[in-house]
């Protein structure tokens, strides 16, 4: 199955429990008491897009893709949110539909093989016979065939889609290089270090008996963090008197560059060499002692480290431009009523 055709759970009573595309069918979840035609109230139309009638049911499944964290919620959305997510999930159905009937303007088409293949594995989802039986009549109102249309509209969009974006969107390797030596600061990594720290903190408005108590225990703990041999040794007193988040971690910050700790800390750790502890830093709200495990000058971070996260971000930035064009041409000349 195509990316955007992904047959997940929902139960149908459209409580959401898992992404659906809206041009998807829905499934029953297996977990959840199944849902009768009886107690499951009709699909209320809610647009109409060039004569095409789109339900609440349509809408409520875009809701769910929209915000994917409603079970979270219990199976809602966040009342500030909802009017944003409401939105959004309208106009995402009302471009589905008219790339759909912008790919029959165009005839396209699925194959037999392809769509008796999709109607299986949309089958094989369901535990039992009286489970798709039930399913059939709430979604499809007993019908496999009109099942089958709602299959047929979705892969017909994924391919669409596919064509009208994914496609286009796609730079070969020439091209990304290209991208990386048109803009070398991008990723261009500055000066790091490799930092572990011990913290003893004072705040932000110590009495002079609390900083001088708070200078007494660092200059305890830079007596003991002399001695330490390896980031190991090290690591194994942070987490002992350090007083920060970091001890839980042997006062480990990995790998930091400028700009990213306090200024009197940066000003001493980039004179260090590896494996020095430094003398007690006064931060303004603490006492720190470091010890840099590694340096590494500024340089250029070579094009295949980069590639591969920088083809998939350039793709995606041209898929949502092409995505917006495509919008705008078939919204032209739509008629679309909201009812």
């Amino acid at each position: 199955m195509k990316a955007r055709f992904s047959f997940l759970l929902l139960v149908v009573t459209l409580s959401a429990e898992a992404q659906v595309p809206s041009h998807a069918p829905t499934t029953m979840s297996t977990s959840t008491p199944s849902a009768s035609a009886a107690t499951v109230s009709a699909p209320k139309p809610i647009v109409r897009v060039n004569g095409t009638v789109l339900t609440d049911r349509d809408l409520l499944r875009e809701m769910f893709n929209v915000f994917p964290y409603a079970k979270q919620h219990g199976g809602g959305f966040p009342k500030d949110s909802e009017p944003q997510i409401r939105k959004s999930a309208l106009k995402n159905i009302e471009f589905e539909e008219l790339a759909y009937q912008d790919a029959l303007k165009k005839g396209m088409t699925v194959s037999t093989e392809k769509l008796s293949k999709a109607m299986k594995d949309f089958r094989k989802q369901f535990d039992t016979e009286a489970d798709y039986q039930e399913f059939l009549k709430v979604e499809n109102k007993g019908s496999e065939e009109d099942l089958k249309e709602s299959i047929r509209r979705a892969m017909l969009i994924d391919r669409y889609l596919k064509i009208q974006i994914d496609n286009k969107a796609r730079l070969t390797d020439a091209q990304v290089r290209a991208i990386y030596d048109k803009n070398p600061d991008h990723f261009r990594k500055p000066d790091s270090v490799w930092l572990q720290t011990i913290t003893i903190a004072y705040g932000q408005t110590p009495s002079s008996a609390e900083k001088q108590d708070a200078r007494n225990k660092a200059e305890d703990a830079w007596k003991w963090a002399e001695t330490t041999k390896d980031y190991e040794s090290f690591g194994v007193l942070a987490e002992k008197v350090s007083m920060d988040d970091w001890h839980v971690m042997m006062g480990d910050h990995k790998w930091l560059h400028r700009g990213r700790m306090p200024g009197e800390v940066e000003k001493v750790v980039f004179q260090m060499k590896v494996g020095q502890v430094s003398q007690i830093i006064d931060t303004g709200d603490s006492f720190c002692i470091a010890r840099v495990n590694g340096r590494e000058d500024a340089h250029l971070v070579p094009f295949d480290q980069v590639k591969d996260r920088l083809k998939k971000d350039s793709e995606g930035d041209r898929a949502k431009v092409l995505r917006a064009a495509l919008e705008k041409s078939l919204l032209a000349n739509a008629q679309i009523q909201e009812l």
